[in-house]
């Protein structure tokens, strides 16, 4: 009865041979959007919702040298955004979410991005995604933010089960170190990026077969 009963556990999430295959042979790994400031960064993240990194960063050199900062953003109109990121997509949400970002950074935070995820949500545009990317990537604080390539990635592993980006961010937060969150969340999102794609998967090329169910299931 017993082993009929241990037969019928969930498997524990393979989080310790993940983390030291990544760190075995993902030793470096960053955002891949272009900033110099957290104002260039929170700007970044919130163009990059549903649109790639590098199309990000081909739209953000212009669009900086126009708004070169937070004050001059809070000034301007979504209309005199519009033309800078129409090549983003939801270009007119986004437009309108940055100056209103901008407005209410200016008038609530004193003209500074605030590092407090819970500060962040309040500004038009960011979401609790948002905040975890601006808090881990500028502050390393011990967040794990959850997009697209995360959840895929965290399911595939066994890491998660959970049915919400909230309920994988919690799962991945419990199974990894807080010292290794702020880099784990750049592995997630690179692998899911370039290995783990949603379609056609790269799993010949993945040394993460063995702990990987989706490979195995294939």
């Amino acid at each position: 009865m017993e082993s009929a009963v241990k037969s019928r556990r969930k498997p524990e999430p393979p989080f310790g041979p993940v983390l030291a295959w990544f760190e075995a042979n993902r030793p470096l790994a960053a955002s891949e959007l272009h900033f110099a400031s957290p104002y260039q960064l929170i700007v970044a993240v919130i163009l990059s919702a549903q649109c790639t990194d590098k199309r990000v960063n081909l739209t953000t050199p212009a669009f900086f040298e126009r708004f070169p900062d937070i004050p001059t953003l809070a000034e301007a109109t979504p209309d005199e955004v519009y033309p800078l990121i129409r090549s983003i997509s939801y270009p007119n949400s986004k437009a309108a979410h940055l100056v209103a970002m901008a407005a209410k950074v200016m008038t609530d935070f004193n003209g500074e991005v605030p590092r407090d995820i819970d500060a962040l949500m309040t500004l038009p545009g960011v979401g609790r995604k948002t905040a975890n990317v601006v808090t881990s990537v500028l502050y390393d604080e011990p967040v794990i933010a959850v997009d697209t390539h995360v959840f895929r990635v965290a399911h595939r592993l066994g890491l998660s089960d959970g049915k919400t980006p909230y309920a994988v961010e919690l799962d991945l937060e419990a199974g990894i170190p807080e010292a290794v969150r702020p880099k784990a969340h750049h592995w997630l999102i690179l692998h899911g990026r370039y290995t783990c794609t949603a379609r056609n998967p790269k799993c010949d090329e993945c040394g993460l077969q063995p702990h990987c169910r989706h490979a195995q299931s294939r």
